[in-house]
């Protein structure tokens, strides 16, 4: 059994422009040593509600998501991978290694958002400015990410909670496509033909918040 790790022997990589392909190459090195992977993803929050007639809350629940995860963009998205009993990478560290990815694309001066959203993670260090400047093109993201080994690969296992809303940004992300019009099979194909076949390990009782 595994021993959580202090938070101080953790060392948050964060990944920006300049060190993006050097980061995924690391990533590639050691996933097949590190198949489960927990992700989470930071956005400018819900603001969008669709009106209309609808099935049943599931379908409520995905029209949701889809209007804001095809309107907004994504800000930051976290990977942690381990070994079947919880044992985190150290990438010839002395420190145990997670990653952090900042994008570029969302602008507060510009684009739509949720304030209480982006007040809060503005108040949890994240410089808006900076990821202007110096971050991630979310297109070279997905070209590097596709190729990676996280994703197309059946061996590898989700670890999720509340994981709709991560998820949906991360299709995006790697279709550069809106997401399907309803929470149908093209979903379901989307998603496998994405992340492969392995297992998804969902810690809660929806995918939807």
């Amino acid at each position: 059994m595994s021993i959580l790790p202090k938070s101080d022997s953790i060392h948050i990589r964060d990944v920006w422009n300049d060190n993006l392909e050097h980061e995924f190459a690391l990533i590639r090195g050691i996933v097949d040593d590190y198949p489960y992977i927990a992700m989470d993803t930071e956005f400018p929050g819900i603001v969008l509600r669709p009106i209309g007639n609808f099935k049943n809350s599931f379908d409520y629940n995905y029209q949701t998501l889809k209007a804001n995860v095809d309107l907004l963009k994504l800000i930051q998205l976290g990977l942690t991978l381990s070994d079947e009993k919880g044992n985190l990478p150290t990438c010839g560290t002395d420190k145990f290694c997670v990653w952090q990815f900042n994008f570029r694309e969302f602008n507060p001066n510009e684009d739509v958002y949720a304030n209480d959203s982006v007040e809060l993670l503005s108040q949890s260090g994240i410089d808006f400015m900076k990821n202007n400047e110096k971050g991630v093109d979310a297109r070279r993201f997905s070209e590097l990410l596709m190729s990676s080994g996280i994703v197309l690969n059946d061996t590898v296992h989700w670890v999720t909670f509340h994981s709709g809303y991560d998820f949906g940004y991360l299709l995006k992300l790697l279709t550069c496509q809106n997401l399907p019009d309803t929470q149908s099979s093209r979903w379901a194909e989307q998603a496998c033909r994405a992340l492969g076949s392995g297992k998804n390990w969902n810690l809660s009782p929806s995918w939807f918040r």
